[in-house]
């Protein structure tokens, strides 16, 4: 049998399952996404996640016929706050928490959890060690340059520039930029430049990157700190296509950026949960994004990376609590997670999990996706050269 097939694929799970009585108390899994802050245009649209998936997995019987909830911290997008809340929330013992949202905040919390609790951490730009407490979510920063650095070869942009916030997360997508834009590449890197997430410009940056005749430019940093990068990018007159961080890969972003949309050409690492469900080759997949994306519409919202960053995780501790059990301690949890294999066929919208080629993160760089901004239809569409996965 396959023991991890059901959960994932909710549209199987909702049918023939108990519905949860109103006597029974939830189960409370707590999480921690910034509300406020610079990241709060992240963590909002991913509590809209937890949300929206709460009242799916409650209508589906919870876990094993109690239901479940999310108790959502707000971290205010700083390291301190984020550990503080976490000395809290730890106090009382929980087996698993769920986030933070950025490479600085979890990178706060992984020194405190050597013996437990599960942390399920949200951000691209956290690299777990194998065997550990910390999970990361989606794809590692290194998959998605590594992809990007093979779609760009693919469409003959060979000569790349890149423009990195000096920031945690500008770091990770620095080094990952350099590995993926190495030697054995085929590229040839004409730039490199750096910027502070509180400069109001990146002229003298731009000019640079406009001189050095790059064909395509990796722009490695989240937030108000890429509408930086956009206006200098349009003031220099920069005409290459441009790939920011996959933070950026939401709608609310768009909307708040959509006057400098009109002159540039935006390209995006991505997951099948972004494309349309009938372009999801994977039945298994499929199947997932359309559970999700109907969730999402009969909630009345539009998703985008932000809300499945607050789908998959959380679905896969569930999946775990159904087999093990709501008692099961944080080994228990992080060696189910760790074990998860192509075998059990346990498909998300980020796309099908393997734990153990993937350690900690369960997915890489062949699933990945190319997806391109398009003004006309206000959404992404899918460029790559194969189907979604």
């Amino acid at each position: 049998m396959l023991r991890r097939l059901a959960v994932l694929l909710l549209a199987a799970a909702l049918a023939g399952i108990p519905r949860v009585g109103h006597a029974a108390d939830p189960f409370v899994i707590p999480v921690i996404v910034s509300q406020t802050g610079a990241a709060a245009f992240l963590g909002k649209s991913a509590a809209q996640g937890f949300e929206t998936l709460e009242k799916v997995v409650n209508q589906s019987g919870g876990i094993n016929g109690q239901p479940i909830h999310f108790d959502i911290h707000d971290d205010a997008s700083t390291p301190a706050q984020t550990v503080q809340l976490f000395n809290e929330i730890n106090a009382s013992k929980p087996s698993v928490i769920l986030g933070s949202s950025l490479v600085a905040t979890c990178s706060a919390m992984a020194p405190l959890i050597a013996n437990g609790p599960v942390v399920y951490c949200l951000s691209s730009g956290v690299h777990p060690p194998a065997g550990s407490y910390l999970f990361g979510a989606f794809f590692g920063t290194g998959d998605l340059l590594g992809y990007c650095a093979r779609y760009f070869k693919q469409r003959g942009w060979t000569k790349v520039a890149s423009i990195t916030s000096t920031d945690a997360s500008g770091q990770d997508g620095q080094n990952a930029f350099d590995g993926a834009f190495g030697a054995d590449s085929g590229m040839t890197v004409v730039d490199r430049e750096r910027f502070n997430t509180t400069d109001l410009s990146v002229a003298a940056q731009m000019e640079r990157i406009r001189s050095s005749g790059a064909q395509a430019l990796v722009a490695w940093s989240t937030g108000t700190p890429f509408a930086t990068i956009l206006r200098g990018a349009i003031d220099a007159g920069l005409k290459i296509p441009i790939l920011p961080s996959t933070g950026n890969l939401t709608y609310g972003q768009m909307a708040a950026y959509k006057d400098y949309l009109k002159s540039v050409d935006l390209y995006f690492s991505a997951a099948p949960f972004i494309a349309s469900a009938s372009d999801v080759d994977d039945p298994s997949v499929r199947r997932a994004v359309e559970t999700y994306q109907n969730a999402f519409k009969a909630a009345g919202i539009r998703p985008d990376v932000a809300q499945a960053l607050g789908w998959d995780p959380p679905l896969l501790v569930i999946d775990a609590l159904k087999h093990l059990g709501i008692h099961a301690t944080a080994t228990q949890i992080r060696d189910y997670l760790a074990n998860i294999s192509p075998a059990q066929n346990v498909a998300g919208v980020f796309g099908k999990y393997d734990f153990k080629s993937y350690v900690q993160r369960g997915l890489g760089i062949n699933q990945v996706m190319m997806v391109r901004w398009d003004i006309a239809k206000d959404t992404w569409v899918d460029v790559s050269k194969t189907k979604a996965r």
